[in-house]
Parts: C-alpha cells; structure tokens; sequence
C-alpha cells in the first residue's frame, strides 16, 4: 500500500499554499469540490460545482479564498478511506483533482528522454535491443543533441545532416524540430489519485513511470495551477510503432494526477514550476527499489511556449485542460534478465514527489484489475442537476 500519512501528502509549506481537489462525498451521491483550511477538507460546491468553473475565475486563488461551505472531516480521515481495498463507501474520499479539463500531454521535452524513445523505435519494441542501441548511440549521432535548442537554427543544421546519414527520426523530429509533441492523455473524469491504483496494460513487458509535472490551463490559455502527473508508458507498444500511441497511453488507470491543484497566487507561480525538481521512487514487493530525478531545469521548451502550442487561435479548449509537461526519466537499469532493462510488476510502490507540491502516491495493477471508469459527464451532470448546482446563467 502507499504511504499515506498527511506529513508525506503535503508540499513543504503547505500552510502557506491554496491547495484545491475533488473528494466523493457519500451524502451527495457525487463528487465535490474541495479545498484544504488547514487539515480541515471544506466542500465549497455551492459555490464552484466543477474544478473547471473555479479555474475560469479571473484570480482562483483569490475566489477560493473567500469560498464558505461544509467540513467534510480532516485530511488525514478522507487520505486512509482514499484507497479501494480499505475505503468505507460511507465517508467521503479523495478522487483525482481535476473533472471538466481535457488531459494533454507533451512527449520528448527533454533530451534524455528524446534520446530513450529515439532508441525505443529502432529497438522496434524489444527491450533486449534496447542496450546495445543506448551504448552505439554517441558513435551513431556524433551530434550533442543535448545542448540543442528545438527549432532553432543549430537544430535545422543538426536536421539537415542527420537526414543526409539516413538516421532522422520522428521522435527527433519532435524533440528538435519547431512544433512539440502534444497528444490526448486520457477523457476528462478518467484520471485517477493519489492512494489509489494506477494501471498498465497485462500484455505489456516494457513499461514505466513518467513522473511529471502537471499545469492546469483555463479556457483562455492562463495557467492557473500545477499538480503532479504519472503519465504511465508502454515503451513496447509505442516502439512497435509511434501510432499505436493512444494504445500505450490512454488505458484503465493510466493516467494518475494529484495530490492537489496547488493555485497559483503571491507565493506561488510559473517561475516555482521552472526551477522544481521532481523525484521518483520505485518500490517493489519482491524488495525492488529504484529513484530517480527530473529537473524542470533541463527542459528543452519553456512550460508556456508549450501552453501555448496547445490553445491559441488555432485550438480551443472551453473548459481548460490540463498539461503533462513530459519527463527526462527513462529507467535503464535492469530489474531481472541483463540488458533487458526495468518494468514494472504488479505491486510496485510509485511515488512522485517535488517539496512545493506535495507527493502522488500509487500502486501499479494490471488496467484489467484496476477500479474501473464508471463515472462520467452524464453521470456527474445529473448529480449536479438533483443538488442544484447547475445555474441557468453562464
């Protein structure tokens, strides 16, 4: 089980942050919007019925702040009903922080994991491949890809040679060329988390976390806020082929954000996500333990150059969306067989953590054995319906 004590959920300073998120209250057949006062859970949906309509506020942080509503009991309470196997149906518990938002993700923003899907695809899927590619890949490239700035006249130069020698990739096109790798991670309400399971597909053996950190964009393209995100990869299914990425992404439980929103207002904000440094571990119940880290620092494309490849005058999103910035963390050390590199097995502990945003806290199943995603748009708009939250006006 994951760690849930409030000590470990919290950023650092939590007293001093505006943390929002959803929790199921059992009295309300549905989900609420909530926001922490203390270690007290406040349910503010008579005010904000979505996280959505929150965010859409000119200052959230400012409108959260001066929201009233019902205790629903302390962190801790709703934190230990969070997970399945444990959880009493009659208590309130945490869900996914984010509900109307669609979920995007960005690929290949850092040069570490640009070269590790560059070596996924010529491995075509098989990890076995995987190192001896890794270990050719200086002597293939002869090029600091490293050091490159995406679009910019160095990487056309770098294009244009690479080209010539046969060795251009699709993922090196995204890594280095203008225009970044945006896709849909997963439907809005299919994200889960922290305390609960995060899935990966039984059929794959090459697979891994992607710690990330994660924006919350409202509908005229301003960040808002920033939470964490497990953007879960199958690098088997999308080495066999970069089309069959909807199949390595978006699944049963892949798609894990939390703990909280944290809203950006005087103490938090843009520069605090750019200088973060997120960190992973690994636990395994055959007493596997991996770590790692991936700082924002070494991103290849600022975060809001890659906002605002997402919405602009060419693509809109009416109730926001939010963005997986990508990840420099690609595991290569080997779990078992030699050369044959990291997976995951069910059971493994993933935690994601950063001091200014807290920990996202998840046990790995199968997508197959995961609670499955029953409830949806129609679903939650007629619970709001029945307890009166949806007003006539905009």
């Amino acid at each position: 089980m994951p760690e849930l004590s409030v000590e470990h959920l919290l950023p650092e300073d939590a007293d001093n942050a505006t943390l929002i998120g959803r929790a199921f209250v059992p009295d309300h057949q549905g989900p609420s919007v909530i926001v922490l006062k203390g270690h007290k859970v406040v349910d503010v949906s008579s005010t904000f019925a979505t996280v959505r309509d929150l965010c859409e506020c000119p200052r959230p942080d400012a409108a959260i702040a001066a929201a009233s509503g019902q205790e629903l009991g302390s962190i801790e309470d709703l934190l230990h009903n969070t997970p399945r196997r444990t959880r009493d149906i009659g208590k309130p518990w945490l869900l996914s922080p984010i509900d109307l938002q669609a979920i995007k993700a960005a690929g290949v923003t850092f040069a570490a994991s640009l070269l590790e899907r560059f070596i996924e695809e010529q491995a075509r899927g098989e990890p076995s491949r995987a190192a001896e590619i890794r270990r050719d890949l200086d002597k293939q490239f002869g090029i600091d890809l490293m050091t490159i700035r995406p679009g910019s006249e160095e990487a056309v130069r770098a294009k244009s040679v690479l080209m010539k020698r046969g060795q251009w990739s699709q993922y090196l096109e995204v890594g280095l060329g203008p225009d970044a790798e945006i896709f849909t991670k997963a439907q809005p309400l299919s994200s889960v988390g922290t305390g609960v399971e995060v899935g990966i597909l039984s059929t794959s053996k090459w697979n891994n976390p992607e710690p990330e950190v994660v924006l919350v964009v409202n509908s005229t393209g301003m960040v808002v806020g920033a939470t964490l995100g497990n953007d879960v990869n199958l690098r088997d299914v999308e080495g066999r082929s970069a089309l069959l990425l909807g199949r390595a992404k978006d699944n049963n439980a892949s798609a894990a954000v939390g703990p909280f929103i944290r809203l950006f207002d005087p103490g938090f904000g843009i520069n605090d996500v750019r200088a973060a440094t997120v960190t992973l571990s690994v636990e395994g119940v055959d007493g596997f333990k991996m770590s790692g880290a991936s700082s924002m620092s070494k991103i290849s494309r600022d975060p809001l150059d890659i906002v605002n490849q997402v919405i602009g005058p060419h693509h809109q999103y009416p109730d926001g969306f939010v963005l997986y910035l990508g990840t420099m963390f690609a595991p290569t050390n080997d779990r078992g067989e030699a050369g044959m590199g990291f997976t995951h097995h069910s059971g493994d502990i993933v935690e994601v953590k950063t001091p200014k945003l807290g920990t996202l806290s998840n046990e790995v199943v199968h997508c197959e054995a995961a609670e499955r995603w029953s409830y949806g748009l129609a679903d939650l708009f007629r619970n709001l319906a029945r307890r009166g939250l949806i007003p006539r006006d905009k």
